[in-house]
């Protein structure tokens, strides 16, 4: 036999070695205990809910007694007195057995009422639509909401301020219903596919994070809300083949890139019903977008967040809920895109409000006065912002998330909301990682939740600002523990020059057994679009514990955060991508994989890349344009053609395909299709609402014209998360495992 043959034999003996291994030791992952078993879940906390004013807080916890269910128990944040004020007895509605399952839950301000988010349905991304409930603390008493409405038909009921009320949407109209009563007064009376009150579109949910559509005013005698008006929106039809003897179509209005958007507006109207007064917003309300709006402090006018189609500008306006006049008092513009501000909190009895901007460079917080006259920035130090947590308006400080010396890592800090002094971190520095917080209102207290790369989460009840921890919340301890005994090495970071001087943040998972005078196979995991980093200091749950597996069983795993993901590294490494999605990506990845080529354990004739979404878009753009660097990749719902992704989000990076085609040629896979010369396995849902099935048909086209072969897998129904239906998540990443393997031997060769 030639050498080359017997070096393959060799290495795919090295391969069944590796996967035998695994069933004899039980520090050794398989598929069945990461996707069939419980064995690696983590342990659930929450949702917790502060209370008067962060001196206490309630939580969820599985009942003792008798009713199968959570209870609500409050703890006293100081000393940490627990009560049980809600047992899980009290939630069964009369004439049933079954404890309600809490989804959610929300109190009316003076503690007397609690309402239950329950039976709930998923729309689109999460479940939105269900069942409430309002139960009485005074004397027990539990009522369904809603009246005669079919089940699981209410969306995001919430209180008025003086608990009295409650407003919901029911099949896209408003209602307020009174809790006592249970009269119900309906707001709007045109609610239908095409005209949503009080909710929002496919697109405006997944891209701008828009669910709930309406807003209570503080004196509880109005209620601002969008309509949306989706006539003329083109609809996307998936075909469900499997669940009845015929085909069933399942529509959806889903504007691709450069078609019509629907129309949207804001309105006002008095919670005891009338006519609606519609803000006179300027602008063709089907290219320009409302993406954020609250009441402006009072109860007399709203502040929105107004944006045009190409999304680089974004102007704040009050409006006057009487006269429906809108107002200019602040404009952001960009010669890239901007995103809708969640950081914006009205301070200083509403004289200022907060706002999160790059026009300095980086992500930074500014005052604005309520005029607009003054913009004052109190974060002026070179490093981003991540999100604020908490304002303390009396003390005078602004709590926050950041990480100014290692983008791959999330701390907590304060500084004065008058700018001076300077940045003060707040989370220990013997805590390297990854650290989210739950701030109490009076900034006293926080639910802190810390985890990095080789660690599971711990959440703990600490005091600010000194950060002591007052007691554990969650430990984790028997993840900890089944974590430790696996058999692995710590996940490392390292960064690699793109070439041109540009420093890429990596991370590299190396084999328990690792020998350094061998050559190991490399399997890159990718995402690379402006939505997400997948080089993070952070527990990564059971997508790190299958790259573990695969490591164990002879692969090196690597990841490569190219320029242009959302890290925070300045604008400049953000928006450099504007106009060049899929382009500058494709060269910062294969930059990295060249310079990693060079070491003396990579062996370049083994070079895999898989990606899900937008890292299902990047493999193939990987394997297309580089056929020579790589030679398996494994793509999962990826975006094939980005004409074929909505307006929001392609548009927002790319422009009007009408004006930058070329653009959205050359950011495009499909356009390279033809230059594959590696082994594809594709992989997509039927039933991906997201990123559509079709995404994935003409690629396959793309493919059989130029008769290149590869592999495919539908999964029938599932959508863009592929995990609907028995077994499914297991079998995905079986087929995933077992095509890596099948076409890219695992274990070392000599050097």
């Amino acid at each position: 036999m030639t050498r080359r043959v017997v070096m393959i034999v060799l290495v795919v003996l090295l391969s069944i070695s590796y996967v035998w291994g695994q069933e004899a030791d039980s520090s050794l992952l398989n598929l069945e205990r990461l996707y069939s078993t419980s064995e690696f879940s983590q342990e659930r906390f929450g949702p917790a809910r502060w209370i008067d004013d962060g001196k206490g807080y309630t939580t969820l916890e599985r009942s003792e007694g008798e009713h199968k269910g959570r209870d609500i128990v409050r703890y006293e944040s100081k000393s940490g007195k627990r009560e049980i004020i809600v047992p899980a007895a009290r939630l069964v509605p009369e004439g049933d057995s079954t404890v309600l399952r809490i989804s959610n839950y929300e109190w009316s301000e003076d503690k007397s009422r609690l309402l239950v988010f329950t039976n709930t349905k998923r729309v689109w991304r999460l479940n939105t639509r269900g069942d409430y409930y309002v139960l009485n603390l005074k004397n027990w008493k539990l009522e369904k909401l809603g009246g005669e409405a079919k089940p699981s038909t209410l969306m995001f009921a919430k209180f008025s301020a003086d608990g009295k009320k409650v407003a919901y949407v029911r099949e896209n109209n408003l209602y307020v219903e009174d809790v006592e009563s249970h009269e119900i007064t309906q707001l709007t009376f045109d609610g239908s596919t095409t005209i949503i009150n009080g909710t929002f579109d496919w697109v405006y949910e997944e891209e701008f994070h828009m669910r709930d559509g309406f807003r209570w005013s503080p004196d509880g005698e109005h209620i601002a809300y969008w309509q949306l008006d989706a006539e003329g929106v083109g609809e996307f039809y998936m075909i469900n083949n499997t669940d009845s003897l015929y085909s069933k179509i399942i529509p959806v209005q889903y504007p691709k890139a450069g078609t019509t958007n629907s129309a949207c507006r804001v309105g006002v109207v008095s919670s005891k019903g009338g006519e609606t007064t519609w803000f006179k917003v300027p602008g063709d309300p089907r290219n320009n977008y409302i993406c954020r709006m609250e009441w402006a402090d009072n109860s007399d006018e709203i502040i929105i967040q107004h944006m045009n189609r190409l999304q680089n500008k974004n102007e704040v306006m009050l409006g006057d809920i009487k006269t429906g006049e809108m107002k200019t008092i602040f404009v952001d513009e960009e010669e890239t895109w901007l995103d809708a501000v969640d950081d914006w909190k009205w301070m200083d009895n509403g004289r200022y409000f907060t706002w999160v901007t790059q026009r300095d460079g980086w992500r930074h917080v500014y005052l604005i006065s309520r005029s607009g006259e003054e913009v004052k920035a109190i974060t002026p130090w070179d490093f981003d912002v991540v999100s604020i947590l908490n304002i303390d308006d009396k003390a005078g400080w602004l709590y926050y998330i950041a990480s100014p010396d290692n983008p791959l890592q999330r701390y907590l800090y304060r500084s004065r909301l008058d700018g001076s002094g300077e940045a003060e971190r707040l989370t220990p520095m013997e805590l390297p990682g990854w650290h989210s917080y739950q701030v109490a209102p009076n900034s006293k207290w926080a639910i802190h939740t810390y985890s990095s790369a080789n660690k599971p989460p711990v959440i703990d009840f600490v005091e600010l600002p000194k950060h002591k921890v007052k007691r554990t919340l969650v430990d984790n301890a028997k993840l900890k523990a089944r974590v430790e005994r696996i058999k692995k090495l710590p996940r490392e970071f390292f960064r690699v020059d793109n070439g041109e001087g540009v420093k890429l943040d990596c991370y590299m998972i190396k084999p328990y057994n690792f020998d350094p005078t061998k050559k190991y196979p490399v399997l890159f995991h990718v995402y690379g679009e402006p939505w997400g980093q997948t080089v993070q200091d952070r527990w990564g749950g059971s997508g790190y514990l299958w790259h573990v597996l695969l490591a164990q069983q002879g692969y090196i795993i690597m990841s490569v955060d190219n320029r242009g993901t959302p890290s925070p590294r300045g604008r400049e490494w953000r928006k450099c991508v504007y106009g060049k999605i899929g382009i500058l990506a494709s060269q910062d990845q294969a930059a990295a994989v060249k310079e990693i080529g060079k070491w003396d354990f990579v062996d370049e004739d083994r070079i895999a890349i898989w990606g899900w979404s937008g890292g299902g878009s990047m493999t193939l753009n990987m394997l297309f344009r580089y056929p020579d660097l790589y030679h398996v990749g494994m793509s999962v719902a990826p975006v094939s053609d980005q004409r074929y992704y909505d307006t929001i989000y392609q548009e927002r990076y790319q422009g009007l395909p009408d004006v930058n085609a070329e653009c959205y040629t050359n950011g495009s896979p499909i356009t390279f299709a033809h230059q594959l010369k590696g082994k594809l396995l594709l992989v997509h849902g039927t039933g991906d609402d997201n990123v559509h099935y079709q995404n994935s048909e003409a690629v396959v086209n793309a493919l059989i014209r130029h008769n290149k072969i590869f592999s495919f897998m539908a999964y029938p129904n599932r959508s863009h998360g592929i995990y609907e239906g028995k077994n499914t998540s297991r079998h995905l990443r079986e087929l995933l495992t077992w095509y890596l393997h099948e076409n890219l031997p695992a274990g070392p060769l000599p050097q």
